[in-house]
């Protein structure tokens, strides 16, 4: 039997020095990343065992310690975040990972502005952002 579930990170809600401008790298900014990652999850169904799996605290330390290097684009971000994903757990078969600047420095009225990449095994050398919107609260949920 093979299996397809998801992991999923939401919301997860970090401060980091990431932006072209020199004021964003100073001061930083509030960041939201959510993640999806698919991968066949049969092992842990048949065991209970923890090595079966992904462990989601695991996914969590890859994106605080990517989060914490700063970077002018979030594109720059998101592409270490995957290509790290892809590079430690090899059971991850495709992510889809939104990171979201909660207050860009653009003097718009929004809920952020934020990029989003989904990848999957076999484009993970060619990492690249497939949206960068303005969010509306439909996001979120």
């Amino acid at each position: 039997m093979s299996v397809s579930s998801r992991i999923y990170l939401k919301n997860a809600r970090f401060h980091a020095y990431h932006g072209v401008l020199p004021q964003e790298r100073t001061v930083g900014n509030n960041y939201v990343v959510n993640l999806v990652v698919d991968y066949d999850f049969t092992d842990a169904m048949e065991t209970d065992e923890l090595s079966a799996t992904i462990n989601y605290a695991e996914l969590y330390e890859i994106i605080k310690e990517e989060m914490a290097i700063p970077s002018k684009l979030l594109e720059h971000v998101a592409g270490r975040i995957g290509k790290r994903l892809f590079s430690e757990f090899s059971a991850i078969r495709q992510m889809q990972l939104a990171i979201t600047k909660e207050n860009p420095p653009f003097g718009a009225d929004c809920d952020g502005a934020a990029n989003e990449v989904i990848v999957n095994i076999h484009n993970t050398t060619h990492i690249s952002v497939i949206f960068l919107y303005i969010l509306s609260d439909d996001f979120a949920k």
